[in-house]
């Protein structure tokens, strides 16, 4: 475990302007080559860039795609992979434009324009039309462009969805399906419903566009059939439905699809019969969770069809990415893969043999991989961050668990560069956000940079978090601050048994629900020499309020709603205890974080400095509560 020679940590400036990230991988039809994005942040203008590139399958030949516009992404292989079609941002009053780029040369063409970013581009089967979302506002249906610094002198609201996070206020303007023909640039809107309508994909005979309505906020989703001619939608199911990945069968009379009739924090496989309208429970228990991306922000990972009845799929277990076939006749899951890494994204050849994918380590991030299934062997392909991490690793890392309670608690263990085991270390404890989030083998920006400046980074997965199945996840409902608490706890102690861990310098760390466990912690020990608090849920009643999700996620979580469950929430409020808090803490907090509204962190704020406990607020003006 020991390392030796002279190198340096991984610091902030390094991270944010050095490291690279390619990303959306689409792998060709015939399985050739790989199209990616490679984005960067540029140091004069600090801003994010990226232009698409090409690779072979074993790495070679890197070519870059696109030279001009800020921004270019999303790329969909036409489906005879001629082409390839893609989101490019530059500027203007309509500063977005859908792009079909010839694969074997020459110039990009403009298919058309938006005010607002399309997403989520889907090829009709006979490559004459685009499907993709776009956000739009009944009340500006052309797009005449706004300016976005003149504030309104007045917001007014009737529903209760108004905001969400990363999106700011919505007013009525919300994700639609749009068709244009990739020719002649006309378009055509498909839904009008004032709800998010999110990743529509083709059926095999291009009738129908099968796609996700998000109901609550995006905190639940249904499955939706749209015929195109008529704009005619059925729905499956309730509104009290959540639904992940979703796929046409190859003869276009199913979709098989992730979900789960009522949120319990896991889903399982179904099937459904578009023709009967007849819905089939494939799997109870599953082992895993599939990567469903996240609600109007990132793309879930939808399965592949690698024979008429059996379809690939991602996800994660016990915080490793891995790879497993559904059968959508009997249900029956075979496992295909397992990484000591987490991947994202699954794009796969048509004859079902290559997997491209996004890969993170806990040593190193912003990679593309390759998995073949015929030889079972898997491959980076490209190498963009080398040159980066061998000059500054992060060091290495260690799976441990601990049993406590009755559970077995997975914990990862960060070591500096150069590790020597002679010596003795700071410690600090990494909370995952969620309460269903989880740790595993992940790059962590936040760990990464702690290693670097020689701390041992303890990463663990508490009772409620994510991948480990629905009944470990539905532990901490009704129980914030229970289980789960004394579960970080173990893991911190068992890293502290060892001698190069120094129990007198150990911190606390966490964003979001882990904020939540950050300020729970400081009421509750004063075990820690520093806290550093992000986005927190200090008060859980101000939250159910303030939150864009609050309404919808409090009950589910909390087993309750206002006000027969306040003395709960005012129990388990972080905010209850804080009057015992003595560490000193750093508080950081978006100031158009919509999630876990600001209001917490100056709440938190205001009671540590009256106290006289040593406290910095550090807000960042426009920043979401996904800005980390």
């Amino acid at each position: 475990m020991t390392l030796t020679g002279t190198i340096t940590g991984l610091t902030p400036e390094r991270l944010i302007f050095d490291l690279r990230a390619a990303g959306q991988p689409a792998m060709a039809p015939d399985g050739s080559r790989i199209v990616y994005s490679l984005s960067a942040v540029d140091r004069e203008t600090k801003q994010t860039t990226s232009q698409l590139w090409a690779i072979d399958l074993d790495g070679g030949n890197p070519v870059q795609l696109t030279f001009t516009g800020r921004t270019n992404g999303n790329p969909v292989w036409s489906p005879d992979g001629s082409s390839i079609a893609f989101v490019s941002k530059g500027d203007g009053e309509k500063p977005y434009a859908i792009r079909i780029l010839p694969i074997d040369g020459g110039e990009s063409r403009e298919v058309i324009r938006h005010v607002a970013s399309p997403s989520s581009l889907d090829w009709s089967p006979d490559g004459s039309s685009l499907a993709y979302t776009l956000p739009v506002d009944p009340d500006n249906p052309i797009e005449e462009p706004v300016d976005v610094d003149v504030a309104p002198k007045v917001r007014a609201f009737r529903r209760l969805d108004y905001k969400q996070d990363n999106r700011g206020y919505l007013y009525d303007t919300r994700l639609q399906v749009v068709v244009v023909d990739v020719e002649s640039g006309t378009c055509r809107q498909l839904t009008s419903d004032l709800i998010d309508h999110t990743d529509p994909r083709w059926s095999p005979d291009g009738r129908q566009i099968a796609m996700k309505v998000l109901n609550r906020n995006g905190m639940h989703q249904q499955l939706a059939v749209l015929e195109v001619a008529t704009g005619e939608c059925t729905l499956v199911g309730d509104a009290d439905w959540t639904v992940g990945t979703f796929r046409w069968s190859r003869d276009g009379s199913s979709i098989l699809f992730d979900g789960d009739e009522r949120n319990s924090a896991q889903t399982d496989y179904f099937r459904y019969d578009v023709a009967v309208a007849r819905l089939h429970r494939l799997t109870t228990d599953l082992p895993f969770s599939p990567e469903a991306g996240y609600p109007t922000i990132g793309s879930p990972a939808q399965p592949a069809w690698i024979s008429d009845d059996v379809a690939l799929v991602h996800g994660v277990q016990a915080g490793a990415s891995g790879l497993w076939t559904v059968n959508a006749r009997s249900g029956e899951i075979t496992e295909v893969a397992r990484f000591e890494a987490t991947h994202s994204g699954l794009s796969v050849d048509d004859a079902g043999r290559y997997v491209a994918q996004t890969i993170s380590t806990p040593l190193g991030t912003g990679e593309i991989s390759v998995f073949d299934r015929e030889t079972g062997a898997s491959r980076v392909v490209t190498h963009v961050n080398d040159a980066v991490f061998a000059e500054s690793p992060v060091g290495s890392f260690e799976k441990c668990s601990v049993e406590r309670g009755g559970e077995t608690i997975d914990y990862w263990i960060t070591y500096p560069p150069e590790f020597d085991e002679t010596r003795q270390y700071p410690v600090v404890l990494d909370v995952h956000g969620g309460p269903h989030g989880n740790f595993g083998y992940s790059f962590g920006k936040g760990t990464a940079l702690l290693a670097g400046a020689g701390t041992i980074v303890v990463s663990s997965n508490p009772r409620g978090s994510g991948t480990y199945g629905r009944r470990f996840a539905n532990l901490v409902r009704g129980d914030w601050g229970g289980g789960d608490w004394l579960d970080v706890q173990a893991a911190l102690d068992a890293v502290l048994e060892r001698p190069y861990a120094d129990a007198d310098r150990t911190g606390i760390m966490g964003y979001s629900y882990g904020g939540f466990m950050t300020a729970w912690a400081l009421g509750h020990t004063d075990r820690f020499r520093a806290a550093v608090c992000g986005a927190p849920v200090f008060d859980l009643e101000s939250f159910y309020g303030t939150s864009d999700i609050g309404h919808v996620w409090g009950a589910f979580q909390w087993g309750g709603e206002l006000p027969e469950h306040r003395e709960w929430l005012v129990e388990h409020s972080p905010s209850t205890h804080i009057h015992n808090a003595t560490t000193p803490t750093l508080i950081v907090h978006g100031e158009q974080d919509h999630r876990c509204p600001i209001g917490q962190g100056e709440q938190m704020f205001t009671a540590l400095s009256r106290q006289g406990v040593e406290v910095e607020f550090v807000r960042y003006p426009g920043g979401a509560h996904l800005m980390l």
